[in-house]
């Protein structure tokens, strides 16, 4: 992570996020979302106050969904405006299904892990 060990870094943030589509099936879209919806809950001035450069943020971008596979990690990875990001994806998230218009709707969960070098 960016040539830093793990004990020289600090855990400074932790947020999630929920996203979905609820028509089209895809779970990058649904990831993007769940991205968004993690990052719009912060207002972060500790980078300006401390005159720490938001670049060396090292982000563990977690995603959870019915088909980790199907998710584009480096798009979603692109959502996040700043740092150095390592996205995995993994089973989890939920997929409701409408039996009626035959459609599934994809529910994404993401956790997002900021550590600073500090």
């Amino acid at each position: 992570m960016g040539g830093c060990s793990m004990t020289q870094l600090k855990r400074i943030i932790l947020e999630m996020g929920t996203g979905n589509d609820l028509y089209g099936e895809d779970y990058t879209k649904a990831a993007k979302r769940a991205v968004q919806d993690a990052i719009h809950h912060s207002s972060i001035t500790l980078f300006k106050s401390l005159d720490i450069d938001p670049m060396t943020m090292q982000i563990e971008l977690n995603l959870a969904s019915q088909k980790p596979d199907a998710i584009d990690l480096d798009a979603v990875a692109a959502e996040l405006p700043y740092g150095q990001v390592t996205p995995k994806a993994v089973f989890g998230g939920l997929n409701v299904h409408d039996d009626v218009t035959g459609r599934t709707s994809v529910i994404v969960n993401a956790g997002i892990i900021v550590r600073l070098p500090l």
